[in-house]
């Protein structure tokens, strides 16, 4: 289910941190408490293929997300303790050591059950009670979600498995969606900051089409 234009769930999460610290997150407080956009990117697993090139590639971006003041928080099912023996892990052993953004761990499912965002082709249904469960070894898809200072979603995307994320988009994305915020003004199809946008009536888009 889309929760865009929609507020993100209101939830606590564990969480860890380079330093081996756990604690709890709830990714809507995060963006209303510190007037902060939020990038809350989610990978299947730890100690897996396409996931630390795109760990890496966050955190090489993190300046970039700072100067836009936007929080990044990755996210897994993994444990706590799992990923901080990944974080302890040497980058050219296969692991995320130099990454410093807080990771959830969502081990017990609660958050990415609430975003419709497991891969549950082995969920399994009680017939006497009812209840629908899902296998432990279940994992996320390669979700993404940018939340603004009011906590709202104005983007959500996924990706299957195999396919990692540009993390240039969302920088492209928060660009685009600050520009809305502060002038008004709509972004066309390919925009980019400095280029031109356009009024958000049918005067605005002839007026750009007549020009581009």
């Amino acid at each position: 289910m889309a929760i865009v234009g929609k507020k993100f769930p209101d939830l606590n999460v564990n969480a860890m941190n380079e330093m081996g610290d756990t604690f709890k997150v709830n990714v809507l407080e995060e963006a209303i408490n510190n007037k902060k956009k939020v990038v809350l990117f989610w990978y299947p697993k730890d100690f897996t293929f396409v996931c630390p090139t795109e760990l890496h590639a966050f955190q090489a971006a993190l300046p970039e997300f700072e100067k836009r003041n936007t929080l990044v928080i990755g996210a897994s099912c993994d444990t706590a303790e799992v990923h901080f023996a990944w974080l302890s892990t040497a980058k050219d052993n296969g692991g995320i050591e130099g990454v410093t953004y807080p990771l959830l761990a969502d081990s017990n499912r609660n958050l990415a059950s609430t975003l419709g965002i497991l891969d549950i082709t082995n969920e399994q249904y009680n017939e006497e009670s009812g209840i629908v469960t899902v296998d432990g070894d279940n994992v996320t898809y390669r979700a993404t979600y940018l939340i603004d200072e009011e906590g709202i979603v104005f983007h959500e995307g996924v990706n299957h498995m195999p396919v990692g994320r540009n993390v240039n988009e969302f920088l492209r994305l928060i660009d685009a969606y600050a520009h809305v915020q502060t002038n008004g003004e709509v972004c066309p199809a390919n925009w980019e900051e400095g280029k031109e946008a356009m009024a958000p009536n049918a005067k605005g888009t002839a007026d750009y089409l007549a020009s581009h």
